[in-house]
């Protein structure tokens, strides 16, 4: 009889064998379930998931098309304004414009207002990256190694703020809605805040930590197209400044599409206003900052009211029908090409 030890490799070291453990999980010998796909299943998978994309797409669009929605496009109409400010000298100077506009029927709930721009690319990679998150939280940080380049520091060594391309492109347009009503005219109050995402808000934004927000911004300086330091953004509260400021918020959530839309003001729901806006005639006054003519942008301000589905876009409801349809197509064409092989299963047995 040989002995044992011969079988061993040169040294009598003992290597673990490299055989799984004999477990059920190890040797694959857990129990499975494999389900059998049959016609019956397939074609009632098809049916019901067509059945449910449909009665959902229509549901959407017909929630979409009762949203009341007004747009008034005052690109042309301001447009001795927007000659003005194409000349970065003009900055310091005040162009005002009027937009007149007729309700035909009232707008009843809650009315919100949005500013639109068309033809503003805010998806391109070195425009998205633009910006300090940092900086916006109110930490003090060197944003000469942020992606703010070239809008960090002025020649004389000032840091912006805030800094980026996002921040410095900021829409500030200062809109303004009047009802005529008879022979007085009578704005109609519009909520500033409230209009941003609360996460963005209360997480994502935060004001540098100081006794008040000039000293906290003390050192640094606006972006080169604003008008006003970001301490001053709001001059009629106080919790609407800095970094807080909700109209800056929404900005800074740029859109994936050229044409998009940003909540602006709310209507604010008293007195002639208490259940949405009567009908009759307006007019939106316009403090005009944003020049849009050398990209060949346009500009709009949208009245809308919303519902259970949200505002007036139809292209969810319109991708569940397109789904529905497609699904219940599917299920016919397969139904017709079982019903046809097993017509000629059935001849060819004969």
């Amino acid at each position: 009889m040989k002995n044992r030890t011969s079988f061993l490799p040169q040294g009598g070291e003992v290597h673990p064998s490299r055989c799984l453990d004999n477990s059920a999980f190890k040797q694959q010998k857990l129990p499975a379930w494999k389900p059998q796909m049959t016609i019956a299943t397939v074609l009632s998978s098809f049916f019901l998931t067509g059945a449910f994309c449909l009665s959902v797409g229509v549901c959407l669009v017909l929630s979409a098309n009762s949203v009341r929605e007004i747009q008034v496009d005052y690109s042309d109409k301001c447009s001795d304004c927007s000659k003005l400010r194409e000349n970065s000298s003009n900055w310091n100077k005040e162009c005002h414009c009027s937009v007149n506009f007729t309700l035909k029927e009232n707008i009843l709930g809650d009315v919100f207002m949005y500013y639109g721009l068309q033809n503003f690319y805010q998806n391109h990679r070195r425009y998205v990256i633009s910006r300090s998150d940092a900086q916006l939280l109110g930490r003090n940080v060197n944003i000469q190694k942020s992606y703010c380049v070239p809008f960090t520091t002025y020649r004389n060594g000032t840091p912006m703020a805030p800094c980026g391309a996002i921040a410095n492109s900021v829409f500030n347009d200062t809109i303004d809605l009047f009802y005529n009503l008879n022979s007085s005219v009578i704005q109609v109050p519009l909520l500033k805040t409230g209009n941003s995402w609360w996460t963005d808000k209360n997480v994502k934004f935060r004001n540098p930590k100081s006794y008040n927000l000039s000293s906290a911004f003390a050192g640094t300086a606006r972006p080169p197209y604003w008008q006003k330091p970001v301490y001053l953004l709001d001059e009629e509260n106080e919790r609407n400044n800095g970094y807080l400021n909700d109209d800056f918020i929404v900005w800074m959530r740029v859109s994936a599409f050229a044409t998009f839309r940003n909540l602006y003001r709310r209507v604010k729901r008293i007195r002639w206003f208490s259940d949405g806006l009567p009908a009759g005639n307006y007019t939106f006054r316009i403090s005009y900052n944003f020049p849009v003519t050398k990209f060949k942008g346009r500009k709009h301000v949208i009245l809308s009211t919303v519902v259970w589905s949200g505002g007036s876009n139809p292209f969810l409801g319109i991708a569940y029908v397109v789904s529905g349809t497609a699904a219940t197509l599917t299920g016919f064409v397969i139904a017709a090409i079982h019903l046809k092989l097993r017509k000629k299963k059935t001849y060819f047995q004969k």
